[in-house]
């Protein structure tokens, strides 16, 4: 039986300046599923890095789009189209404002949001059926938290340490799920996931 392909994609932005900044926490996550699997996305087409492994019993594609975030949807859909990858097969890992630090969200269909990655995406591929995988990271101004900070700016700054360090600690869990939603489907991958507040 042939293997299916699916397709999990990071957003963020390119380059050193914006790496381990809050919203490139998508490139984080695949970056450490790539590692997990003796893989690396180093590989270039189609304005984002790349790789392509069978592992999880799927053929499996980690995409980390370079065209900066508001144009992210351009990549994903022409390793979708290229790879007949359908919506229902597309992972999307992103951060999430209006969720607190640490909270981790697996979600189908829906609006962008204000998440300018999801809006590119949601046009792009012309459908909201795909998967989100939402890492909340907070709204600076709420309880105190990070109170000086404009968002534009917040989201372009890296994680403190101790949320960087949440983070690395969630790795393992957000692994956990998305390999759940690829073996036994995004119902069993929500109930690992969405449990972790």
């Amino acid at each position: 039986m042939d293997e299916e392909t699916y397709l999990i994609a990071g957003l963020g932005n390119p380059g050193p300046s914006y790496e381990n900044t809050r919203h490139n926490v998508g490139f984080q996550v695949v970056d450490s599923i790539a590692r997990s699997q003796g893989l690396s996305l180093d590989q270039n087409k189609w304005d984002a890095l790349y790789c392509g492994g069978s592992f999880w019993g799927a053929r499996i594609f980690l995409v980390k789009p370079q065209t900066y975030m508001n144009l992210s949807g351009k990549a994903v859909v022409r390793f979708a189209d290229f790879f007949k990858i359908s919506p229902g097969n597309i992972l999307v890992v992103h951060d999430d404002l209006d969720m607190r630090p640490g909270r981790v969200k697996l979600v189908t269909t829906g609006g962008a949001g204000g998440h300018n990655g999801i809006r590119s995406l949601i046009h792009c591929l012309g459908t909201k059926d795909f998967y989100r995988l939402k890492y909340g990271i907070g709204r600076p101004g709420q309880n105190g938290f990070h109170a000086e900070m404009p968002v534009d700016r917040f989201v372009l700054t890296s994680f403190s340490a101790d949320e960087q360090k949440l983070l690395d600690e969630r790795m393992s869990v957000l692994a956990e799920g998305i390999k759940a939603f690829i073996t036994s489907g995004a119902q069993q991958a929500m109930n690992i996931l969405n449990a972790v507040k």
